[in-house]
């Protein structure tokens, strides 16, 4: 039953990080008006499943009075509201406590911050850390979303000889990260990816939204688009099997996908998300309707 709706608020945020889903970065389009965030929220209560609402990106910080009036009208309508920030704007903790007081007294629920290398390199004291302390001192629950490069560890086997280089942190490889972060790790062969280890297709819980409709399954990955289809009518009608990307992928994951359509295989994926995410961008033109928008997978 779907209780999650999360915001893609905007797409543009300052950095442009190597592992980002969805490709956000200071050039990328795409920002919600206060009128389609109302009107996303009037068609969450609509449905009457939806119970928490999030805010995230790209970078929701970007746009702050919109962030703050989007907060303040989902608290309205009754629902738990959470934030996922990079934290860019704790350039200290009273920096950090200034931006986050606003949002508290709007109802705010909780945020959750990047804390890791990937987002901020190695470094003493992070945005996330400051924030972190500041969400405290307001009484603001706050939790850290750490992110673990990607490397290879090869473990010893019982004999004491090296074991199978194996993938070690946890980057989903989906978005920039199949651009920017597979090369040099082990792969697999495509048949051994045969099912989705990450989203419940099939009775999804969640689903993200952003600015042009979309609503994602997975990102790229479309149940249909809020602009054209009431929310309640869309998830009323959704057929998992029946659904051109999601029917191959819960028959046997993304080797089924590759497979039922004869997509060019490459000679390894570096995990299930690598093999659905590069099947998937090879299909986009096929199934503009289902896997958008283009930016999502690196086009224009």
């Amino acid at each position: 039953m779907l209780t999650g709706l999360h915001f893609l608020l905007t797409y543009k945020c300052l950095s442009e990080c190597d592992h980002c889903f969805v490709y956000g970065g200071p050039h990328a389009e795409g920002t919600f008006t206060l009128a389609d965030v109302r009107r996303a929220l009037d068609e969450a209560q609509h449905l009457g499943t939806i119970t928490r609402v999030f805010f995230e990106g790209g970078e929701p910080f970007v746009y702050y009075s919109l962030l703050v009036e989007a907060v303040r009208d989902a608290r309205a309508r009754g629902f738990e509201v959470g934030i996922v920030s990079n934290a860019f704007f704790a350039t200290s903790i009273e920096d950090a406590r200034v931006a986050l007081e606003p949002l508290v007294a709007a109802g705010l629920t909780d945020i959750t911050l990047s804390e890791d290398e990937l987002h901020f390199g190695e470094v003493g004291e992070s945005p996330a850390r400051r924030a972190l302390a500041a969400a405290a001192a307001l009484g603001l629950a706050a939790n850290a979303l750490p992110t673990a490069m990607p490397c290879v560890q090869v473990s010893p086997r019982a004999d004491g000889t090296p074991g199978e280089p194996e993938l070690a942190g946890d980057v989903m490889f989906r978005g920039r990260a199949v651009e920017k972060l597979t090369a040099g790790l082990p792969r697999q062969p495509w048949e051994s990816f045969a099912e989705c280890p990450h989203e419940d297709l099939a009775d999804p819980g969640r689903v993200h939204l952003d600015p042009f409709g979309h609503v994602h399954l997975c990102q790229g990955l479309l149940m249909g688009n809020l602009w054209e289809t009431p929310l309640k009518q869309m998830v009323a009608e959704y057929v998992p099997q029946a659904h051109p990307i999601v029917g191959p992928l819960l028959r046997g994951g993304p080797a089924q996908l590759i497979r039922e359509y004869d997509v060019a295989r490459e000679p390894g994926y570096v995990d299930a998300c690598h093999a659905c995410y590069a099947a998937r961008r090879a299909l986009t033109d096929r199934f503009p309707a289902s896997l958008a928008p283009r930016q999502v997978y690196g086009m224009q």
